[in-house]
């Protein structure tokens, strides 16, 4: 059993659900990741997902391409976000930490060689927004040999068929694309999300984590109702910008503590029924 499958076995019998944060890798600087990384697990994080840097980032929004822009100009690359993992994974043995990202950095390093060496630096999963399930069948069989979950996105949109094909590529959770849009966009429609959550859980058989949208405590314990895990990316990526670099690891800290809170109130609430 993978280290994610792991995390929601234990969750799910706490009656918990996961807490999934995205940072870009390198934003502000690199040697800001590190930190970055401990301060999420100390706000609660159960899994963290580390986004590697690409120029042309076009699911994100606003928010998530300029952390890709600051990262960028401070040298960060594919190599160096695997070394950073190798630093946390050298302290944290317990916390999964999923790579997001795009084909291009990935296609450039070698795919074979890419998992080969993420394997061994720790990495537990892997998300490549631009690869559908369908174009995905070799590049899941290499990251599976490697013991790497590979993630697929759904959106919406998703079709019944998809649902299958990522079932049969995919492993670990499943990411549920909660909106039309980029990351970071509003308009989240709870009540269409809970509705169709139940039908894809039962017809991928993993769990389903839900992002896009989630800025506050409020959404997410709304979210943590119905869905398996909640992620939020941008929201954090705005802790980061919004004061001085050395004090952000306290800052987003601060933040994802009261997303935890706001989330296990959902089931402790649940448990007192």
């Amino acid at each position: 059993m993978s280290l994610i499958a792991q995390t929601f076995a234990r969750l799910a019998a706490e009656g918990r659900k996961a807490l999934i944060p995205f940072i870009t890798a390198g934003d502000p600087d690199p040697a800001a990741t590190l930190p970055l990384m401990r301060s999420l697990v100390a706000g609660g994080a159960d899994i963290i997902e580390l986004g590697v840097p690409f120029s042309d980032p076009m699911a994100d929004g606003p928010t998530i391409q300029r952390a890709s822009e600051r990262a960028l100009a401070k040298g960060m690359s594919l190599r160096k976000v695997l070394a950073v993992v190798r630093e946390f994974r050298a302290e944290n043995s317990t916390t999964p930490v999923v790579l997001m990202g795009y084909a291009n950095p990935v296609e450039a390093y070698g795919i074979d060689l890419f998992a080969c060496d993420a394997a061994a630096a720790g990495v537990d999963g892997v998300l490549i927004v631009d690869y559908p399930p369908e174009e995905s069948i070799e590049f899941s069989a290499v990251l599976k040999r490697e013991q790497l979950d590979p993630i697929f996105l759904l959106a919406p949109t998703s079709t019944e068929s998809r649902f299958a094909e990522v079932a049969e590529a995919g492993s670990g959770y499943l990411y549920y694309v909660s909106l039309k849009g980029v990351t970071g966009s509003g308009n989240l429609d709870l009540d269409e999300v809970a509705a169709r959550i139940p039908l894809i859980r039962s017809q991928v058989g993993m769990p389903v984590g839900v992002g896009f949208g989630i800025r506050d405590g409020v959404t997410a314990a709304k979210i943590a109702r119905f869905a398996d895990a909640v992620v939020i990316g941008s929201r954090i990526i705005e802790e980061i910008e919004s004061g001085p670099p050395e004090q952000a690891p306290a800052r987003v800290q601060a933040f994802l503590s009261g997303i935890r809170s706001a989330m296990d109130a959902v089931s402790q609430q649940g448990e007192s029924r």
